[in-house]
């Protein structure tokens, strides 16, 4: 089974309340508002849309906002409002130098091979304007190195039953994970993950090796600087010479 599908969508909507969304809506607004239009902005992985749904309806990106998504259900579950077309990020359907902006939360970009994290960044910058923004987050390289190891259970209000355990490697900079629900009927959902995580400054060197150049590190939605305690890295990088 796919990590990214049923599981995903079953496992983490119950934890993805509408007061997070808001604030993490609000950063990305802000994010873009200097942006010029009319060309569109991507949420790259925009799932069943939490976030696109609420920017493409008010506010200074209105209008502006397209979903790309490779899973099928969360297309078919996606909140009304914005247009969205089904697509691998390796492989973006959009014309060069079409976009003025890209999005991607939860580290979404990084659920790949490192080869692979080289090709998805350099098909960003070969569809974003000049001038154009990507905008990203994740979590701090730091925050993982400290508590390499995790385990939990938690019974979901539907009755599933949720159970992960993860081991994040310092040395290859992955956490590796496994996640089983189990429904109320029974059924058992499973599936493995690896995700990468980037040092700042391997991530700067990654980012300058693809077109792009960072232009900010938040450690949280306020803009605050990163620290050890920052539960979010969050990037803003324009495109070289853009």
């Amino acid at each position: 089974m796919s990590f990214f599908g049923e599981l995903y969508l079953r496992s983490t909507l119950p934890f993805l309340s509408e007061a997070v969304t808001a604030r993490e809506a609000e950063y990305l607004a802000r994010a873009f508002a200097d942006v010029p239009g009319p060309a569109p902005i991507v949420d790259l992985g925009c799932g069943h849309g939490r976030h696109a749904s609420r920017l493409n309806a008010s506010g200074p990106l209105a209008g502006r906002i397209i979903g790309l998504e490779l899973d099928a259900l969360s297309l078919s579950m996606r909140r009304p409002g914005f247009p969205a077309v089904q697509g691998d990020l390796r492989a973006l359907p959009f014309r060069p130098a079409s976009l003025a902006g890209a999005y991607a939360w939860y580290s979404t970009l990084f659920a790949f091979t490192d080869e692979e994290h080289v090709h998805i960044l350099r098909e960003v910058a070969r569809v974003l304007r000049p001038g154009g923004r990507l905008v990203f987050q994740t979590v701090p390289y730091e925050r993982l190195a400290e508590s390499p190891g995790a385990a939990f259970q938690q019974t979901l209000p539907d009755g599933s039953v949720l159970e992960e355990q993860s081991r994040f490697d310092p040395v290859t900079g992955r956490d590796e994970g496994r996640r089983t629900l189990t429904l109320p009927t029974g059924r058992r959902l499973t599936a493995s993950y690896s995700i990468r995580y980037y040092p700042l400054a391997e991530l700067r060197r990654l980012l300058e090796s693809t077109g792009f150049s960072i232009a900010w590190v938040h450690g949280g939605l306020e803009g605050e600087s990163p620290a050890r305690q920052s539960t979010d890295l969050i990037v803003g990088a324009g495109l070289q010479h853009g």
